[in-house]
Order: C-alpha cells, then sequence, then structure tokens
C-alpha cells in the first residue's frame, strides 16, 4: 500500500458545513441545535477515493449532461469486484442497477408481497426496513435478535413461527447488520438458508456494508451458499464503502429470472431512472480503482473502534460496546446511565453536546441504546467521547 493513504491521510479535517450537508446543515433540523458533533447520519468525513474525484472532475469538463447509458465497463467492475473481493461469480444478466438500496428495499416488497400480505424484518434494524413494509401497505412481523453472552444472534426458531403464523414469503435481511454491527457466519447464514428452502422464503439480502469487515472477520454473500439461486436477493453498492452515497447509484444481483422481472416491472412502472454520468462514473471508477484507498480506511476504522472500545472501557464503563465485526456503526448499550429513551436523547444532545442516533430510530428493540457513526477524523470521535465524559461528571 502506498504512503498516500496512511493515517494521516484520514485524520485530515475537512469542513462540511455550509455544503447542504445532511450531517452537518441537518442538525439544526434533527436536534434542535447547530453545534453537537454530528455522529449520526451513515456517512463519512473522509475523501472519497482521488481517484473517483478525478474522473468526476473530467468528466464534469464535458459540459453536457445528458440522459446516460449504464456502459458495458459498469457491470464489468460488478462483476470483477464481487470475483475478486468475494469470491462470487456472477452474470451480467442478473444486475440491476437501481436508485439505492433504499428504493431497492420497496420495490421488492411491492414486487414479491401484495397489500395486507406480511414480510420479516429481524429488529434492531436500520429503520427503512419498517417503513418498506408498512408504507406499502404490508404487514410488519419482527424476529427480533437476541443478545447471547453480549453479542446478537439470529433466533431462528422464532423465525420459523413467524413464518408459519404469518404465512410469510419475504424476510428483509441486513448483513453485515446495521446498526448492531454482526457479521454473520457461514454456519448462521447456511441455517437461515435452509429455513428459507424449508418455507419456500425469498431473502433480500442487504449487503451494502459488505466491504467494511474488521480483521478477524470475513463477510460470506448469502448468495453465494448452495441451495441461493432462486431466492437471494443481493443489494450492494459503492455508496458505503467509497463515501459517494449521495450519488444514489445501487445494484441488485438476482440470479433468478423471475424474481428479476418482478422487481424490474416495478422499477420500470416508477419511470426512474438511477443513471446520471456523475453516478455511473463515481460508481466505476470506485470499483476498478479505490481498493488501495479502502484498505487503508479499513485499517484506520479498526484503529478507531479499538480506540473507542478502549475509551468506554477505562473512562466510561457506564456505556458499554457492542463488539463490532463490521460498518462504521458502532452499537452503544447506555443502559446502566438509568435513563428512559427521553432523557438519554436529551442528555447526549443538550449536555454533551453530541448527536448520535437513537436506539429507538431501530425499533422497541433499540431502547436503551444509542448508535454511534465513526466514519470521521479520529480526534472528533475522541472529542465527542470526552464530551460524554465530562457531561457525565
Amino acid at each position: 500500500m502506498t504512503n498516500e493513504f496512511d493515517s494521516g491521510y484520514f485524520d485530515r479535517i475537512i469542513q462540511r458545513a455550509g455544503t447542504k450537508s445532511t450531517k452537518y446543515d441537518g442538525r439544526q433540523a434533527m436536534f434542535g441545535k447547530p453545534d453537537v458533533i454530528p455522529a449520526w447520519v451513515a456517512d463519512m468525513d473522509f475523501p472519497a477515493p482521488p481517484a473517483v474525484t478525478e474522473a468526476l472532475i473530467e468528466r464534469a469538463r464535458h459540459p453536457i449532461y445528458g440522459y446516460t447509458l449504464y456502459p458495458d465497463s459498469l457491470f464489468e467492475a460488478v462483476i470483477d469486484w464481487v470475483q475478486r473481493r468475494h469470491a462470487w461469480t456472477i452474470k451480467r444478466e442478473w444486475i440491476v442497477m437501481c436508485p439505492g438500496v433504499v428504493p431497492s428495499l420497496n420495490a421488492t416488497v411491492m414486487a414479491l408481497t401484495q397489500p395486507g400480505e406480511s414480510a420479516i424484518i429481524q429488529p434492531p434494524v436500520y429503520f427503512p426496513f419498517f417503513s418498506a413494509v408498512t408504507q406499502t401497505g404490508r404487514t410488519l412481523i419482527r424476529n427480533p435478535l437476541k443478545r447471547e453472552h453480549g453479542r446478537y444472534v439470529m433466533d431462528f426458531d422464532h423465525l420459523e413461527q413467524c413464518i408459519r403464523d404469518a404465512n410469510a414469503r419475504l424476510l428483509l435481511f441486513c448483513s453485515p447488520h446495521n446498526p448492531v454491527g454482526r457479521v454473520w457466519s457461514p454456519d448462521e447464514l447456511a441455517r437461515l438458508l435452509r429455513i428459507a428452502e424449508k418455507h419456500d422464503l425469498v431473502i433480500f439480502s442487504d449487503e451494502i456494508h459488505a466491504d467494511l469487515i474488521y480483521p478477524g472477520n470475513q463477510h460470506t454473500m448469502l448468495a453465494t451458499l448452495e441451495d441461493s439461486a432462486n431466492r437471494v436477493i443481493t443489494a450492494m453498492a459503492p455508496s458505503k464503502t467509497f463515501n459517494i452515497p449521495g450519488l444514489n447509484l445501487s445494484a441488485l444481483i438476482i440470479p433468478d429470472k423471475t424474481l428479476r422481472k418482478s422487481i424490474t416491472d416495478v422499477f420500470n412502472t416508477w419511470h426512474v431512472s438511477a443513471s446520471n454520468p456523475f453516478s455511473v462514473t463515481a460508481f466505476e471508477t470506485a470499483y476498478r480503482e479505490g481498493e488501495a484507498w479502502l484498505e487503508a480506511l479499513r485499517l484506520y476504522l479498526h484503529d478507531t473502534r479499538d480506540c473507542v472500545s478502549a475509551f468506554l472501557s477505562e473512562q466510561l464503563p457506564q456505556i458499554k460496546l457492542i463488539p463490532a465485526e463490521g460498518t462504521y456503526l458502532l452499537w452503544l448499550d447506555c443502559g446502566a446511565l438509568n435513563m428512559n429513551d427521553a432523557d438519554l436523547e436529551h442528555f447526549f444532545i443538550q449536555k454533551a453536546k453530541v448527536g448520535m442516533s437513537p436506539g429507538t430510530l431501530f425499533g422497541d428493540e433499540g431502547s436503551g441504546f444509542m448508535r454511534l457513526n465513526i466514519g470521521a477524523p479520529r480526534e472528533i470521535i475522541m472529542q465527542a467521547l470526552r464530551n460524554i465524559q465530562s457531561a457525565l461528571s
């Protein structure tokens, strides 16, 4: 790895306030005050890979920004990335380009269920999983994760009960899991697939954080396992990996032709094009030229996670860090602070001046928790922790 992306590269503080940034310029609307340290929205305060910026500048030099096709090279970049990083050989016709993972969630729910039918989620989980079901007139079925020895696991027995009781045919699955940070093991994924096969369940697998895994853990794409081809829809994107979420372009990988047609039919009714000259350029360039940047980022996030863990253990033992195996989102157990959820939010915002995502945003199962985004220069994250320490003392 070149020295271009040493720790100092990610330590640089880049001013984002005033750039129409949701994370920074949305603080007043979100928290009622503009001066909290923002650690909520899941984007990072690091510059995207230089190759991406250079490619966007070069594209911008052409002064016509018209309707844009998906080039062959874009699909090849996805195929190469998935093969190289995840040992999965996919075909071009399996790839459906989409305007983001959240629209893909909604399209899948609408394509594979009818109003009144059920879809299962596993809270605490990324909040659009809830709305993708409830706002489309479907019935939400909860299969909560369980905590065993301080670590979250799936409740497989309850999952089967949910499928039987609700006659559910769709599971919205998060892998790696946001917000609890689990990277599911091959054994867990294999058991999940056995249940899906037994009950004819289709799984939408949101793997947008698949490239952000900490050392000692290995992400397994669900669709690489045996007997997955006709029941797994994989969502992926470079947006979290390379910090380009504002460009709104993702991909679904759907080996099954019938499932693929059902979902593309929904997208076609929306008349929404995910392609624009900048999203296409950034998407392809990130997958082709961003790997060295990503490897450096993973090391930096790993060190930040460990710094947070050490600080909490030594200085803030009242707050417990759930072991994070992937993502740059940390799940903090604040139960020992003995505050209800409203008081917890008030404490962090008004007294500590740290803007995190409240655990209840991810379902009732998140009560007593906060989600901390560590995708920022380490000094900012450590200052947030010092703020909390000072507010508590």
